[in-house]
């Protein structure tokens, strides 16, 4: 079933002389209440307060007829609702901050970030030597062999991926695999 304008023009009338959607949908043929409620929402028609039924069902299809050639006003109703909403939706949101509205690469989740105390002093000596020689490039010069490792805030221009070989079967070099893949037992340890 398709909303014709004839069939809409007709709801119309129906609803403005308070006719229920139940009604209205065994009146129409082949649509269901709730698709009657669905429609009568996106025409943006009122909600009636206080409107009392009109309990004739012979007058409302003659009157469909001459109220066909009017096929404009549906879209304008429908237009004229939605920006309503999205205005106080855009008022009330947040504030979002700079390093929030950084863009994180699809596919490849940032690495977890431990604490400095939670890191072995070796891996972390490795880790500072490593990103000292690292290649330092940008999120479009990684690839399947190059370290994907992150170093600095994303929200800056000091950003940069480590680049070095990685390690077979895992997105990061040597080093950063050391930092990123820890034990299980060595981690329980630490914390306790």
């Amino acid at each position: 079933m398709s909303w014709t304008d004839e069939r809409v023009e007709l709801l119309k009338k129906m609803w403005s002389e308070g006719q229920s959607a139940s009604q209205i949908a065994k009146e129409l043929g082949g649509v269901t209440r709730n698709a009657v409620i669905g429609k009568v929402h996106r025409l943006g028609l009122s909600n009636r307060a206080g409107a009392t039924p009109a309990p004739a069902k012979a007058e409302a299809k003659p009157a469909a007829a001459p109220a066909a050639p009017k096929p404009k006003p549906a879209p304008e109703a429908v237009a004229k609702p939605k920006p309503a909403p999205e205005a106080p939706v855009a008022e009330t949101r947040p504030a979002i901050s700079p390093a929030r509205k950084a863009i994180i690469p699809a596919g490849q989740p940032l690495p977890p970030q431990p604490s400095a105390n939670e890191i072995s002093p070796e891996a972390l000596a490795k880790v500072n030597e490593v990103e000292k020689k690292a290649k330092k490039i940008s999120l479009m010069e990684l690839t399947e062999r190059t370290c994907k490792w992150p170093v600095g805030d994303p929200a800056t221009e000091d950003f940069w991926f480590c680049g070095l070989p990685v390690q077979a079967g895992k997105p990061y070099c040597e080093a950063h695999v050391g930092v990123a893949f820890q034990p299980m037992s060595s981690r329980r340890d630490r914390k306790r």
